[in-house]
């Protein structure tokens, strides 16, 4: 079932928002919209107030003239990937930095425009691996293990379903790995995703075999091939360009999801 933009959101939007991580507080909100379909002004509201994610939507759409950041393609586009980020460009990218953090990552800042200028674009991916603090502390023996599960949880990765029992899904999935100098997609690994609450979930007919996105520990939809290698290539994409700059990344980013 193909969903609207709004509701695309929801899936991805929801996970990180139940941990308090971002966004509003009311995640029961956004859960309750997931679960029933319903997309209205409320539902447009709540995704406003995702400071993190909502300023890349509005940028993606602007970029592309597409009037509504809710629209499918650019929701997609920014939690997936697709080609509108590539016809967003450097100018319209830089500038949106600009006027979002400059001010707020003070000596950090000019890493941050290196990573636009070698290619990033508003993916989530560029905001986990570029935006959050998390990739300078890698070097920290102290807080690498904690540093190396939150840029894995908190990217979209993907993964297939191996097993289905109530609400809960097992999935094979590659994680991230870091190799001293390097962060990299190793192999897969098992692990337990919810799909739903109860017996309502966001993704209707999940079945054995699926290839899926997921975000902190939920499963947010089932992929097509072309999804897979989107999301596949974004991920790549600035995992290469943060591994150019990890020796000079410090941990002063500290901003929303």
């Amino acid at each position: 079932m193909v969903i609207d933009g709004a509701q695309l959101f929801v899936r991805y939007a929801y996970p990180p928002n139940a941990r308090g991580s971002c966004g509003p507080l009311d995640s029961d909100a956004l859960l309750h919209y997931g679960q029933t379909g319903v997309t209205d002004q409320g539902l447009r509201e709540l995704a406003k107030g995702f400071a993190g994610a909502y300023p890349y939507l509005e940028l993606i759409a602007g970029s592309n003239g597409i009037p509504d950041p809710l629209d499918r393609r650019v929701v997609e586009a920014y939690w997936v990937g697709n080609g509108l980020l590539d016809s967003v460009g450097i100018r319209n990218m830089g500038n949106s930095m600009e006027d979002r953090f400059r001010a707020r990552t003070g000596q950090q800042f000019p890493h941050l425009v290196e990573g636009v200028l070698a290619g990033g674009v508003p993916h989530h991916s560029f905001h986990v691996f570029e935006i959050y603090p998390w990739l300078g502390l890698l070097r920290d023996e102290r807080r690498y293990a904690t540093a190396l599960t939150v840029l894995d949880r908190c990217r979209i990765r993907w993964g297939q379903v191996r097993g289905i029992a109530g609400d809960e899904a097992v999935v094979s999935s590659p994680q991230l790995v870091w190799k001293g100098t390097l962060l990299s997609v190793g192999d897969p690994v098992v692990e337990t995703a919810k799909f739903a609450v109860a017996g309502t979930g966001f993704v209707e007919k999940l079945n054995v075999g699926d290839v899926v996105s997921l975000h902190w520990d939920w499963v947010c939809d089932v992929l097509t091939p072309r999804g897979l290698r989107q999301l596949q290539h974004f991920t790549a994409r600035h995992l290469e360009i943060a591994n150019q700059g990890v020796e000079h990344r410090g941990a002063a980013i500290a901003l929303e999801h």
